[in-house]
């Protein structure tokens, strides 16, 4: 049985109204069921860099604590509800056991392939699949085990210049579409992986889909069509653990008008 962990955590996007992480992170939890959720109390101030790359580094950290503290109190699946990507990155190291044979799936309309020295902005979110996948410069250690070769990217495609130098020559599978709904399954499969961790940014669905969140990209997937790859993919291996993220809505209205389309997305991960 699935158990939802609903962290508010903003301080790792770069968007302006980052605070609107937590709106969105409440708007999914009352539609959760109470008696599987928890809801972290997560820090409210900023934070500070701590002379690193990366902003607001001293709450992320704590969050991350609370992130793996919850998760490994249980020996349920978990689906992380986000707050910005960064919390994937503890999800992901809270896992049980060696991770060699996780594959990561990340859905995102940006890479998030940063790292401290190449950010811009310093945010973590930006940096969260390269922290995943290790990188030397990271202020908070990523899992170890993982491996760009067993990381499937899906409708990436809007990247910075250093993000794509990377994707040249990482190994990273990409997936622009969900035309096939069996070929993520299959890309999956063929890393060899017995297991699989799905990561959703919101974002990754076209702008028409959905409109709560803090940076649109156009020709986005439908929702219809990641829901059939997630289920399609949930036949071929088992769930290690899911996170959804990004959702920012900038009113009350804007959270009804999407939160069918999030739903659909957890029933497919839960």
């Amino acid at each position: 049985m699935t158990r939802f962990l609903v962290v508010p955590q903003w301080q790792g996007s770069p968007a302006p109204r980052a605070m609107l992480l937590t709106e969105g992170a409440s708007a999914i939890a009352g539609d959760l069921p109470s008696a599987r959720t928890t809801v972290l109390e997560v820090p409210l101030e900023a934070g500070d860099a701590e002379g690193t790359g990366v902003h607001r580094l001293s709450s992320l950290r704590r969050t991350r604590e609370l992130i793996e503290e919850a998760i490994t109190a249980h020996a349920e699946p978990t689906l992380v509800v986000g707050g910005d990507c960064g919390v994937s990155v503890a999800a992901v190291a809270a896992l049980p056991g060696a991770l060699h044979d996780v594959a990561i799936v990340w859905f995102d309309a940006h890479p998030d392939l940063h790292t401290p020295e190449s950010s811009t902005s310093g945010a973590y979110a930006g940096m969260a699949l390269r922290a995943l996948l290790g990188h030397d410069s990271f202020p908070i250690d990523g899992p170890q085990g993982l491996s760009a070769e067993r990381t499937v990217l899906v409708g990436a495609r809007s990247e910075d210049d250093a993000e794509s130098a990377y994707l040249a020559e990482s190994g990273i599978i990409r997936l622009d579409d969900l035309e096939d709904a069996r070929a993520l399954a299959q890309a999956v499969a063929a890393t060899g992986a017995s297991r699989v961790y799905v990561h959703i940014d919101v974002d990754v669905l076209d702008p028409s889909e959905l409109v709560g969140v803090s940076s649109a990209v156009p020709f986005g997937l439908r929702t219809a069509d990641v829901v059939g790859a997630v289920k399609a993919l949930r036949e071929q291996l088992p769930l290690a653990g899911a996170t959804i993220a990004g959702f920012a809505p900038r009113s009350p209205g804007d959270a009804v008008q999407d939160l069918g389309a999030i739903l659909r997305l957890i029933g497919a991960l839960a």
